[in-house]
């Protein structure tokens, strides 16, 4: 199967990017499912049920969303109406919604989807993933009912998200990081057969400051105090993320390539 996901949707700019630019690349690069975490194309903070059907009718299959799934208010409600957006499995066990879930992909394929949220200098104390993830793999083998298992592992620390990764190898298809929106260049093939990048980056504005107009978080490092609300910037967004080739009967990943597409990272096609 070729699998595309593409990380954090960043306000506007990100919401532009998705559905100018994602109907393409599916038609180009004949993909069979898309991922897109929409943690924060509402105003940089969640996701809202309007601009998540904007991203689902661009062409995405499903959407993960973060620590900011519930920002949103009517997300609360969404998530139970909805099946293609998943929240993170151990957010809350009051949480609404599904933290994992099959799909069905364009060419009659399964897919499962699932999120985690890590624990390392995040500002919540969140269960811990590696033991939220284990039952969802026991009961979803590779090469079983699922023939791609993607794992997105929403967390600030890259020794988490690399850990986890390894944790996971020959028991998903990809684990690919979310959360930090800084694009790392680390696309790889684990011994077991798993794809792995430690952080997708955003689909956002890049001259910014991770998606941010740059004013405000600048003075607030310069002096230490705020003055205005952080405001996503809004000039032309790239479309960052990770494509995928898995064997449908074992599940593994056969090539991996990092995806950069339009504004300041531009990168040739996988």
């Amino acid at each position: 199967m070729k699998l595309l996901f593409l990380g954090d949707v960043m306000g506007r700019a990100g919401r532009r990017a998705i559905t100018e630019n994602l109907p393409r690349l599916r038609a180009e690069w004949r993909l069979d499912f898309v991922i897109v975490n929409g943690e924060n194309a509402t105003s940089g903070m969640g996701l809202s049920g309007a601009h998540a059907k904007i991203l689902l009718d661009a062409g995405a299959d499903c959407i993960t969303l973060g620590d900011h799934a519930f920002d949103q208010k009517d997300m609360l409600q969404f998530v139970e109406q909805e099946q293609r957006v998943i929240r993170p499995l151990n957010f809350s066990k009051a949480a609404p919604g599904k933290g994992a879930r099959l799909f069905t992909s364009r060419n009659g394929r399964k897919v499962l989807v699932t999120q985690v949220l890590g624990q390392v200098f995040m500002k919540r104390p969140f269960d811990d993933p590696f033991s939220a993830l284990e039952p969802v793999l026991k009961a979803h083998p590779m090469g079983g009912q699922a023939s791609a298992i993607i794992v997105d592992i929403h967390c600030e620390a890259t020794s988490e998200k690399m850990a986890l990764g390894h944790y996971c190898d020959g028991r998903a298809s990809l684990v690919v990081g979310t959360h930090t929106h800084v694009p790392t260049a680390d696309a790889m093939v684990l011994p077991g057969g798993t794809g792995y990048l430690t952080d997708a980056g955003m689909c956002g504005d890049y001259h910014s400051v991770i998606g941010m107009e740059k004013a405000e978080p600048l003075r607030r490092f310069l002096t230490g105090m705020p003055k205005d609300r952080f405001t996503p910037a809004t000039g032309e967004a790239t479309l960052s993320g990770v494509y995928i080739e898995t064997d449908d009967r074992t599940g593994k990943t056969q090539r991996i390539a990092m995806v950069r597409d339009g504004g300041l990272l531009q990168t040739a096609a996988p």
